[in-house]
Order: C-alpha cells, then sequence, then structure tokens
C-alpha cells in the first residue's frame, strides 16, 4: 500500500520523486543484492531488474520550469494516481498564497523532499551563494533590485518554510557539492533547518557520491536530513541525539560499490561490488540513427569538439563511471565517443567507422538511472507537451539520479 505521503519541492522531472516511488527498470550491476537483498521486484534479463515499489506516494509536487512539468506528468499519470499534483508555481508564490489563505498544502506529509536550486552554490557557477544575482522566478536583478529573502539562492529558506506549515516526519534536502565550500554556508542552512518551529534534529549534512551506491557516474552532492522530534520513538531520538551519532546510528545510506582494489580494503568492503561503469549503462544501446522510435535516443547535441581546453570536451571512460552529468546543452555535453585523431580511446568502435558524437539524452538519462520509458524528448504539437532536446538535457543534469534516491 502507498501509505506514506511525499511533499516534493523544487521537483525537476521527477528524479527524487522516481526513486522514492520505486518500481522502475534498472541495471542489474546497481543494486548489490549482498547488501539489499529484498529490493528486486522482477529479473528482466541478464541485465535489468525492475526494483520493487515502496509504500510512498508523491501527492504534491512543484517547479516552475514548464519542460519539467511536460516530463513529470505524463511518465507518473502513467505509472499511478498523480492527476493534480504537480504545480507549476515559484514556491515563494506558494507559501505566500497558503499565509493569505489563498492555497492549502496537503496535509499528513510523512516525508518533503527538495533539491532546492544549486546555481548559486556551484563550482561551475558564480558562486554568489546566498546573494543571488537572480530572482525566485530565475529573472535577472537589476540595480534597482536588491537581494532579499526571496532571492535564488535563499529558496532553501523557503523550502524550511514549507516544512514548518506541513510538519513532516522527516525531510531530505539535497544540492551540489560546492556549497560546502562556501564558507559557513552549511552550518546556516543546517542551523535555519533547525530551528523550524516544533522542532527538529537536523543531522550534519554529508557529501555523498553516487557511483558509490550503484550510479555509473561520479557525481558528488550533499544531503541534509532532519528529523521531526516528536515523530521519534524515544531509541531512536537518544541515538539521533548521541553525540557518538558516527558510531551508533547513521541515517545515511550504507554505500555499495567501490572503485578502489578491494584487496587494499580488506573487510570493509568485502560486500561492495565494483564500481558501475559508462560501458555498463550504454553498450546495449544502438546508435542514434537505429534507435525507432525512441526520440531521446535519436537526438543529440551536433556541436563540434572545442578542444581540450573547454568544459564538457571529453570522451566518458568507457571502463570508469561517467563523469557528472551537468545541466548545460549542446557544447557542453561530454562525447560518448571521440576520434582518433581527438584523443579518443575507444578503439574497438572507432575501427568499425563509428562517427565521433555526443552523448544523446537516452544516454545522460541512463547514467542518470532513469528508465527507457521515461520521456525527454517528445514532439507534440501541444506546447506543454513538446519537449526540445536542450530540455531533456538540462532536465536530465538537474535530477537527482532515481537510484540514488531509492
Amino acid at each position: 500500500m502507498k501509505d506514506k505521503r511525499v511533499l516534493s519541492l523544487f521537483s525537476g522531472c521527477g528524479g527524487m520523486d522516481l526513486g522514492f516511488e520505486g518500481g522502475f527498470n534498472l541495471l542489474r550491476k546497481s543494486i548489490n543484492t549482498n547488501i539489499h537483498n529484498d529490493w528486486v521486484d522482477k529479473h528482466i534479463n541478464d541485465k535489468w531488474v525492475k526494483v520493487k515499489p515502496t509504500t510512498f506516494e508523491t501527492v504534491f509536487a512543484n517547479d516552475i520550469i514548464r519542460h519539467a512539468k511536460a516530463a513529470w506528468e505524463p511518465y507518473f499519470r502513467s505509472k499511478g494516481n498523480h492527476k493534480g499534483v504537480f504545480h507549476l508555481k515559484s514556491i515563494v508564490d506558494v507559501v505566500k498564497a497558503v499565509r493569505q489563505g489563498d492555497f492549502c498544502m496537503p496535509q499528513d506529509i510523512d516525508v518533503v523532499t527538495g533539491g532546492f536550486p544549486c546555481q548559486d552554490f556551484s563550482l561551475a557557477g558564480k558562486r554568489n551563494g546566498f546573494n543571488s544575482h537572480k530572482s525566485h522566478t530565475g529573472q535577472l536583478l537589476t540595480e534597482n533590485k536588491t537581494v532579499t529573502e526571496e532571492s535564488r539562492g535563499m529558496l532553501y529558506w523557503w523550502m524550511r518554510e514549507v516544512i514548518s506549515i506541513v510538519k513532516p516526519k522527516v525531510f531530505v534536502a539535497e544540492n551540489v557539492k560546492g556549497l560546502v565550500s562556501l564558507p559557513d554556508v552549511k552550518e546556516i542552512i543546517e542551523r535555519d533547518f533547525r530551528s523550524i518551529g516544533g522542532g527538529y534534529i537536523v543531522v550534519k549534512a554529508r557529501v555523498l557520491n553516487a557511483f558509490e551506491y550503484g550510479v555509473p557516474q561520479t557525481r558528488q552532492r550533499v544531503i541534509f536530513i532532519g528529523f521531526r522530534k516528536d515523530a521519534l520513538k524515544n531509541e531512536a531520538l537518544k541515538e539521533l541525539k548521541s553525540e557518538s551519532l558516527e558510531k551508533d546510528f547513521d541515517p545515511y545510506p550504507i554505500t555499495t560499490h567501490y572503485l578502489a582494489n578491494p584487496l587494499e580494503l580488506f573487510n570493509e568492503y568485502s560486500l561492495r561490488l565494483p564500481a558501475v561503469t559508462s560501458r555498463d549503462a550504454l553498450e546495449d544501446l544502438p546508435e542514434p540513427e537505429c534507435a525507432n522510435g525512441d526520440l531521446s535516443h535519436r537526438n543529440f547535441s551536433k556541436a563540434k569538439w572545442m578542444g581540450k581546453h573547454c568544459q564538457g570536451q571529453t570522451e566518458i571512460k568507457w571502463n570508469y563511471p561517467a563523469p557528472t552529468i551537468r545541466s548545460e546543452h549542446h557544447g557542453n555535453i561530454e562525447f560518448r565517443r571521440l576520434s582518433m585523431e581527438n584523443g579518443g580511446k575507444i578503439i574497438k568502435e572507432l575501427k568499425k567507422g563509428l562517427p565521433q558524437r555526443r552523448l544523446t539524452v537516452r544516454e545522460c538519462a541512463r547514467i542518470q538511472t532513469f528508465p527507457d520509458d521515461f520521456e525527454f524528448v517528445r514532439s507534440e504539437k501541444d506546447p506543454d507537451l513538446r519537449l526540445s532536446v536542450s530540455d531533456g538535457y538540462k532536465l536530465i543534469g538537474n535530477a537527482v539520479p532515481p537510484l540514488m534516491a531509492y
């Protein structure tokens, strides 16, 4: 039974939501049955499995991006009763409407999730932090518009406001690793989450690397987790308050995969599996021109190679997890395969005459652990359903890998 209610903020195309709900297809190598022997619902073939559905259901999703809704709604509606769940509106405006009595948030929420916007904390961005140069709707602030709590870099505060309204038992927030290297930012966010009325224990935020959880990608993200004190059993309350938290009780997921040589790590990694590679994720996909009806795989950036000095001009390492899939488009999408003269390493394919090209939208989705039935490129007359190649790349790059969320 879907008896746990999830309220999703900054939902994007739904990577976190899909992970929380489960029931999607996944590479068999991505699940370590030594550790999670009850995760597999169905063996599809030697390479693919379906993970079990969970008891979580998304009852509210929210984002300001039109194409996020265009991707989210058709997929989740096909999987269950999600009609009217996605609200295309800034969370700032949603909270204001609740305060004015014009809108009601769903009640009896068990979990609030949210990957608040990361551009202001990213190493690849301007790194303005809380002092974002953009508003909560993404508009550039002019000289006459000063930075306020409604600026993009302060949107975690509005997630905090939603938590204070719906009072979930647990909340999970996600952001880029770069956040922890900005002075005091992590500590300020932890402190503000702890100050929510009703009382939350917020454990120390931690940077997790996706490849350690079976995702074929070296993607590092900082995770914040909070527990409502009065929803905890006495034993859990005692453990979470303990100064020896790292030793006694760890609410973060156990790592399942490794990159180092396990023989050097002895018993610590005896149950872990080798990291899932680009080859594992992509080798059974045909070349784009043979992709039949999958528009997400037929389409890819045609931007030319611009030299090693530019971002996104490298070839993925075939026998290693892929690099972080960024929320970029065209000129910054990594190459699936470089030509020999540009330093290509996948010689076996080059000898077959396969051309240099960038990753397709589907290949990026595979690297992020999205199932193949999730559409990211859609040719529709209805503009509310249409998804361009750029839309697809951006949605995937902004998403939480569903497996990591699961």
